[in-house]
């Protein structure tokens, strides 16, 4: 499929410029679910918000009554992977309450609204909605109340039957108030709730097509569930008084839990107070871990599936450089997900590492964009160039992908500007060409850079000297040589072959 080229290039302004949307693939959530047990925790114990904040908690708070705070804290450690809205679900002795808002995880929560969630069990999750507008009914966690019993659930991922199973539901008499997949999940579980948490759990994961992490909360327990081909992230932590779901094991440092393991593939945990419950609720399959956790949207301290990311992202710049070494005078990464492959680049090279691009951090979602005639400019905003690292040297510049390209031309006449003699661009992932269906918000094909020009005619749309992408099979082999055993890994977006069938037709595009 190749799209009119003099259409691509009069919609990389209009579509690739919008001040909600960066040039980059975004994942749509992060989770987190807490347990704690309401016997056992020392004096004190040190919660970190993030890598440089660390705020002590009283053991009386731990006791039963801070779950929410837990979660707070998680929640921070996972804001990249969803920035447009938060929630948290908190179950105390049977009663469920919650809060849910958009914006940033330190807009929703203020002091005194965290305050009034207590609870020794909570249910968490950050959303990157893929619409323009975000609407507060899409936000999670979702919450069900019935006289069965009230449960709450947070997903990240995206199911490829959704509009079956909405229609099917509805036709036996379900509502829905969202426009999110994720909402046919906690439906479900309702339906069946009769039948024991474990029989609707188990039938309702069975009827679900796609990708799904799960956090469930109910009134006395805490249950995690990864789809069969463990495409999306899921981990499992303990406190010294307690257990921790989440989606990196980033969020178990900030609150001071020592990863266990990770979800299996097709497996379903249940925490209690009798302790954890695991099984199995499908047949084993390949694992397909979606690929683009370790080069781009995971946090580089997090370990996932076994495999360190940060360095992931090393051992793919090393095979980068060794796959398209160009003669240079500096490398430089793109920040934050391009500075890992790059000093692996630079190692293995042996050219020089500089800081070179330097990122505005304070560029937000309330972040003030420029008239629509402009907005291409936005990003001399969010990077600037250290004209001492880069004027008069040939540069390498290491980014982990190009999705539309507009981005990297805009990056490229930075470093012009800055003095830069040559620009030669090298890409941690091979050529994006393809929409991902599975928790991962991708441009439509005719927007993908890749997709409508050749290797020789993107270096020229982005304006460089050269450009290069790794391998599939150099990504691939980093990644192997790390864990083995872990082999196996979702690359649809490269390929246009993924782990599961996905319909031509009627996706749902604002799913979470």
């Amino acid at each position: 499929m190749n799209i009119n080229q003099a259409d691509f290039k009069k919609n990389m302004l209009s579509q690739a410029i919008d001040e909600n949307a960066e040039d980059k693939l975004k994942d749509k959530c992060g989770v987190i679910g807490i347990f704690l047990n309401t016997e056992g925790c020392s004096e004190n114990t040190e919660i970190a918000a993030d890598s440089k904040t660390k705020t002590k908690i009283q053991s009386k708070e731990l006791l039963g009554q801070n779950a929410a705070k837990l979660a707070y804290y998680g929640l921070h450690a996972l804001q990249h992977r969803g920035q447009e809205s938060a929630g948290i679900a908190v179950s105390n002795n049977g009663e469920v309450e919650q809060i849910r808002g958009l914006g940033l995880v330190a807009e929703v929560f203020k002091e005194n609204k965290l305050q009034g969630l207590s609870g020794n069990i909570a249910c968490g999750h950050v959303l990157y909605e893929t619409t323009n507008n975000v609407h507060i009914e899409n936000v999670q966690p979702f919450v069900n109340r019935s006289k069965l019993g009230t449960i709450a659930v947070s997903h990240n991922g995206s199911l490829v039957n959704y509009e079956q199973i909405k229609e099917f539901l509805e036709e036996t008499g379900s509502t829905f108030v969202s426009t999110s997949d994720s909402e046919v999940i906690i439906k479900l579980i309702a339906k069946s709730y009769k039948k024991g948490l474990d029989r609707a759990l188990t039938d309702t994961i069975q009827m679900i097509k796609g990708s799904f992490s799960l956090v469930v909360m109910t009134e006395n327990s805490l249950i995690g569930a990864r789809d069969t081909h463990g495409i999306r992230p899921l981990c499992l932590g303990q406190l010294e008084n307690g257990w921790v779901l989440a989606s990196e094991s980033s969020a178990l440092d900030a609150i001071g839990a020592e990863l266990v393991r990770d979800i299996r593939p097709g497996e379903i945990i249940i925490i209690n107070k009798d302790g954890v419950l695991s099984f199995d609720f499908g047949e084993q399959t390949a694992k397909h871990t979606c690929v683009f956790e370790y080069i781009y949207f995971a946090r580089p301290d997090s370990i996932m599936d076994g495999i360190a990311v940060q360095e992931a992202r090393l051992r793919m710049g090393a095979v980068l450089a060794k796959e398209s070494h160009v003669d240079a005078d500096v490398v430089v990464g793109v920040p934050d997900s391009g500075l890992g492959a790059a000093m692996g680049y630079a190692n293995a090279s042996g050219i020089p590492y500089a800081m070179g691009i330097v990122k505005n951090k304070y560029i937000g979602r309330s972040f003030i964009a420029p008239a629509q005639s402009s907005r291409e400019n936005i990003v001399f905003v969010k990077l600037n160039v250290l004209k001492s690292d880069v004027e008069g040297k040939r540069v390498v510049v290491i980014d982990d992908s190009i999705v539309r390209g507009t981005t990297s031309r805009r990056l490229i006449e930075i470093l012009r500007r800055a003095g830069a003699k040559e620009v030669h661009f090298r890409i941690s992932s091979p050529p994006v060409k393809f929409p991902c269906y599975f928790g991962i918000d991708t441009p439509s094909r005719q927007d993908l850079i890749s997709s409508n020009f050749s290797l020789e005619k993107t270096k020229e749309q982005i304006g460089a000297d050269s450009l290069a992408f790794i391998s599939i099979e150099g990504m691939l082999e980093a990644l192997k040589g790390i864990d083995e055993k872990n082999y196996g890994y979702c690359k649809g977006c490269f390929t246009g072959k993924y782990p599961i069938a996905v319909p031509m037709a009627g996706l749902n595009t604002n799913g979470d």
